[in-house]
């Protein structure tokens, strides 16, 4: 049986083993199959959202966006223009009660879970 020592130390990658995460991370195949290609994810804060679209829709495929009534609103059309049908958020708090409604309003489900 492991000592806790040895355990901890298998847990935490080297540099190169992290390097290596990082670049499989931000390749064009990170080895995940895409289920719903028309589909977005919203990380959902308190002063701006993330948001992330399939890379192949977008040539900036995350963006960031303030939580003021008309940056939603420039949210839910940037979703609209680019295809997206259904989307996943996520939030730790309240916060995103507007950020649904506006996206709902240009015909974008909002996916909680």
């Amino acid at each position: 049986m492991a000592t806790r020592q040895e355990v901890k130390a298998e847990a935490k990658p080297n540099r190169k083993q992290r390097r290596e995460q990082h670049r499989r991370i931000w390749t064009d195949q990170p080895g995940l199959d895409v289920v719903h290609p028309d589909a977005a994810g919203i990380d959902i804060g308190n002063s701006e959202h993330y948001v992330a679209i399939a890379p192949g829709k977008s040539e900036e495929p995350v963006r960031k966006f303030s939580c003021f009534t008309h940056d939603l609103r420039e949210l839910a059309q940037f979703l609209k223009a680019h295809g997206i049908r259904s989307v996943a958020m996520q939030s730790t708090g309240v916060y995103f009660a507007l950020s649904s409604a506006l996206i709902g309003r240009v015909q974008v489900p909002p996916v909680l879970g």
